[in-house]
């Protein structure tokens, strides 16, 4: 997964455990690098938080709610917008008289492109 993942802890937190970490242990402060403690904390709990969505829908699976399962598992990870759908966004953003002008013709040749791009994922 490497969009943003929607379990990360904060920082302040990562803080926190490295300075309780250190307290237990009588660590010193020198040791691991601020961005890998960082880097290994986030992602042990992006596994942890995966593993339990696996685990949920699995069990939703069983029990006979697959089409929930793959509601939640859209719900608690979905997938970035696509280049194409940003585009498609960001043009619609765009104010466009709605006489007409210069404007609309090419916004709407550009709406149309864009639909004719393929939808890659």
């Amino acid at each position: 997964m490497t969009q943003e993942h929607p379990v990360t802890p904060p920082p302040e937190l990562v803080q926190q455990w490295d300075r309780e970490w250190r307290e237990q242990q009588n660590a010193p402060v020198i040791g691991w690098s601020a961005n890998l403690l960082a880097y290994i904390t986030i992602r042990a709990a992006q596994w942890g938080a995966d593993q339990e969505l696996e685990a949920c829908c699995e069990w939703l699976d069983r029990e006979g709610w697959s089409g929930e399962s793959r509601q939640l598992c859209a719900a608690r990870r979905p997938k970035p917008s696509s280049l194409k759908e940003q585009a498609l966004e960001a043009v619609k953003q765009i104010p466009v008289e709605p006489d007409g002008g210069p404007w609309r013709t090419a916004m709407e040749t550009i709406i149309f492109a864009l639909h004719q791009l393929p939808d890659n994922d």
